[in-house]
Order: structure tokens, then sequence, then C-alpha cells
């Protein structure tokens, strides 16, 4: 029998993400610290929120690449 895939994300980190996701695709998802970045322009700016947020209440997301 085949080992079931372990998970990279909590369900709860993928449940923040499509809460982002919403906010985007409503035009209502902002940037920076208390929305005073702007408007979020693209996808993957929405899921890199949606990642930190969950990150910050302590959910399993990957760590934040390094460069």
């Amino acid at each position: 029998m085949a080992k079931k895939a372990k998970r990279k994300y909590s369900e709860g980190a993928s449940k923040e993400v499509e809460n982002e996701m919403r906010r985007y695709k409503k035009g209502t998802a902002k940037s920076g610290k208390g929305g005073r970045g702007g408007k979020v322009k693209s996808r993957k700016q929405a899921i890199a929120i949606g990642l930190s947020k969950a990150r910050k209440k302590g959910k399993k997301a990957p760590k934040k690449k390094k460069t």
C-alpha cells in the first residue's frame, strides 16, 4: 500500500490563504502593516499575505524563502 502524502501546509493555513484570495478577488485585499501599502495587485502577493498571516497564528506553513 502506498503511503499517504504528508501535507506541506496545515488545513488552517490553507483556509487563511483561501480567505486572502477571496479578499483579493473582491478587491479589498491590502498589503503592508495596517493595509497602508495599497491594494494587492497579484495572486502571488495574495498567497504570500495569507501564508504570512497563517505563520503569525502559529499554523503549519513553510518558512519564508531567504534570498
